[in-house]
């Protein structure tokens, strides 16, 4: 066998996983891009080259609401701010990884980050096909699903009312694992409450970003404590 296949053989029970969410989550996105008007080509497309599920969630949005370039642009760097942290955590795993890094760095989501942590490659096994196998299949699993809601929507009339709700509890999932994972969670409380200070203050159409950069600055004046606190 081959190092691609064995990669490939490897890699693949790992993201099974990520495929039930994804098929599900993807279709959403995909019933609801549907919904906007969307061809199925965009909806594949938007899947392909942005693959950012909660952005693209709130593309939905952007689309429906009329496009406005800079308010998407700071929307964007907002949402995805975490994917720095990803990153510069990743930088000795990625290292040394020729012509696949470039695609092992876009295609980096929470749920490939949170498997390429916890998972120790096999001994014979090649890291770097294992790592980009891996993170091929969770995307191709994320394609599949946008594609499939987009289907689903053009032919069956779905009933789409709370569809929207599923970044929320997407959102509430992930907020809920990292509580119960993590000893520290003085971070996930300064999130809360800066969220929901920005909610009064703002209302509910202009929240998010001042309350991400409320958090950015809380977090940055306290890191010392809270590293020490995490020790």
């Amino acid at each position: 066998m081959n190092k691609h296949k064995a990669a490939l053989k490897t890699a693949l029970p790992h993201t099974i996983p990520v495929l039930s969410g994804y098929i599900v989550l993807g279709a959403a996105y995909g019933i609801l891009m549907n919904n906007q008007g969307i061809s199925l080509f965009w909806i594949g497309f938007s899947s392909i080259f942005i693959y950012a599920g909660s952005m693209q969630f709130v593309t939905v949005t952007l689309l429906g609401a009329g496009f406005d370039l800079s308010s998407a642009f700071l929307m964007t760097i907002m949402v995805n701010a975490r994917h720095l942290f990803y990153s510069i955590s990743f930088l000795q795993k990625y290292s040394n990884m020729g012509f696949i890094k470039p695609y092992l760095i876009f295609s980096l989501t929470d749920e490939t980050f949170s498997l390429l942590c916890d998972l120790e490659v096999p001994e014979g096994i090649s890291r770097k096909w294992f790592y980009f196998y891996t993170s091929l299949l969770n995307h191709i699993y994320w394609i599949s699903g946008s594609l499939l809601g987009g289907i689903l929507g053009g032919l069956l009339q779905l009933e789409i009312k709370g569809l929207d709700f599923v970044l929320t509890a997407l959102f509430l999932v992930i907020f809920i694992g990292m509580w119960k994972s993590s000893k520290n969670r003085i971070p996930a409380i300064i999130g809360v409450i800066s969220s929901l200070m920005c909610r009064i203050i703002f209302g509910a159409d202009d929240f998010i970003i001042p309350s991400m950069i409320l958090i950015l600055l809380l977090v940055t004046i306290f890191r010392k404590a809270l590293e020490r606190r995490k020790l």
